[in-house]
């Protein structure tokens, strides 16, 4: 009996340390976590964190160009930074997508950064993780909230630029199509309306609201949602013809400053973009979520960061699978 029972105790040990090392092996090979890279690269947050910081504050626009390159990439087969990818004889880049062309920026700032990382920690941390990192860091460059990146993306090998034509939200797109596009994602109302929040910062071309100064619904008459002075003052510089490239602060009374009064302008309907403005005029739901951030911004900031990390997780690599690319804009061995 005495026996039975110690050979028992023994074996309980012996799973319960072997339940343990799987669990360890699943973290590390299956999740994401903030300490990824404490052992392998101590010092890759510092890094990106220093590059973006040079690169922001050479052009203060670059905070909005990282945040979007981020959201851009989850958007398109998850936080694979097969945004990155230029074109080969295997993969038709993302950057020739509709949402992308001559749009998408920021690149030479991931090229600096991964550059950097290769002296220090060579084929260790992944563009997907710089993205995500470069994201959280401008964000709080510009006075948002600060958040813990969980960590561990690997990259992927392929692009998908019909994923980028058909999955990332439009300027133009009505209310439910934008929503049908963040569900497709595993995102919700709420996030919808605080990642719009991140138009706070940035700018946006006149081809992306021309319709709504000049022909919102076909019928050759602006949109009745936008103020009549904004618009006014919009057509000065974005005309029904030329002046695509153009480019307007989608927050104008605090361009560069990470903050609510993007929600506040869209309750005195100056609203930038058509996805922008719909969030007041089209949901009940959406409109109460824009009443309560332009109401409280500390509020707004914390589920703004929530959202981020909800957002970074969509379907990463891990394990296994993909790669560590040794240049962002190419797979390894092309």
């Amino acid at each position: 009996m005495g026996f039975s029972r110690g050979v028992a105790v023994v074996f309980a040990v012996l799973f319960a340390l072997a339940s343990v090392c799987t669990a360890r092996q699943e973290s590390s090979e299956g999740h994401l976590y903030p300490q990824f890279y404490d052992r392998s690269c101590p010092k890759a947050k510092e890094i990106v964190r220093s590059v973006v910081a040079q690169a922001v504050a050479r052009e203060a626009r670059m905070a909005a160009s990282l945040v979007r390159l981020h959201f851009h990439d989850c958007f398109v087969k998850g936080c694979d930074a097969s945004v990155l990818l230029d074109s080969s004889p295997s993969i038709v880049s993302e950057k020739l997508s509709n949402p992308n062309r001559n749009s998408i920026r920021g690149f030479d700032v991931v090229d600096e950064i991964k550059a950097a990382l290769e002296r220090e920690c060579p084929s260790t941390v992944s563009c997907a993780d710089i993205l995500a990192l470069a994201a959280r860091d401008s964000t709080v460059l510009t006075g948002g909230p600060n958040w813990e990146v969980p960590l561990g993306r690997r990259d992927s090998r392929s692009a998908s630029l019909s994923g980028s034509n058909n999955n990332i939200p439009a300027p133009n797109n009505t209310l439910p199509t934008i929503v049908t596009k963040f569900k497709l994602q595993g995102l919700n109302l709420v996030d919808l309306v605080a990642l719009s929040g991140g138009h706070t910062i940035g700018m946006s071309r006149c081809t992306s609201f021309r319709q709504r100064l000049y022909n919102q619904t076909g019928n050759g008459l602006a949109d009745f949602t936008l103020d009549a002075s904004y618009a006014a003052q919009l057509r000065t510089r974005c005309p029904r013809s030329g002046g695509d490239n153009n480019l307007f602060p989608l927050d104008p009374p605090s361009p560069a400053g990470f903050d609510n009064s993007y929600f506040r302008n869209i309750l005195a309907a100056r609203g930038l973009l058509s996805s922008d403005q719909v969030l007041y005029t089209r949901s009940a739901a959406t409109r109460r979520l824009v009443r309560l951030y332009a109401r409280n911004n500390a509020h707004f900031l914390r589920q703004f960061a929530r959202s981020m990390i909800k957002m970074s997780a969509i379907s990463p690599l891990t394990g296994a699978r993909g790669e560590i690319r040794r240049n962002c804009r190419r797979v390894n061995n092309s």
